[in-house]
């Protein structure tokens, strides 16, 4: 929940659906276009989450390099950011409904809440951290190991 002055989103749940986390790597696109059919399948909606901090945010356009955003600022910057990835990697017609979340919270602390309430979570195999000998990534392996939903764990299907 957010702080008293803080009124930026901390966390998200569903009512029911397809969850996707977003890290804006590869692996992560893969498992939203895995997600969407997934959802297709389920015939439910489709919850594509960007977990966000201070140091992984968008920065907003136009903002003077000497000016530091506010949270609401780096929250809309990054929710507007997401919604165009996910428009480039859905096209405009992706077969399900499709909302997309800016949550300012770490990315498995997100994903996990977010399972609290829906019907399964999706996730990459590997994001964009880590080290590359890794098969499981430390938030899919937080996510498998705390989510309250099934979990998929997807590979890329973009050439990594």
């Amino acid at each position: 929940m957010a702080a008293h002055n803080d009124p930026t989103v901390r966390e998200f749940r569903p009512e029911g659906g397809v969850v996707v986390g977003d890290d804006g790597s590869k692996g992560a696109a893969g498992a939203i276009l895995f997600a969407r059919d997934e959802a297709e399948r389920r015939g439910t909606a489709l919850h594509v989450v960007r977990a966000w901090t201070i140091t992984s945010a968008v920065r907003p356009e136009g903002l003077p390099i000497n000016v530091t955003a506010t949270l609401l600022e780096l929250e809309q910057a990054t929710l507007e950011a997401q919604s165009r990835r996910v428009a480039e990697l859905l096209g405009d017609a992706p077969g399900v409904e499709v909302s997309v979340h800016a949550v300012h919270s770490p990315s498995a602390q997100a994903l996990i809440a977010a399972s609290e309430t829906a019907d399964v979570v999706v996730v990459g195999a590997r994001g964009k951290g880590g080290f590359a000998g890794l098969v499981l990534g430390s938030v899919a392996e937080q996510v498998v190991a705390h989510a309250h939903s099934p979990v998929i764990v997807t590979r890329s299907r973009a050439a990594d």
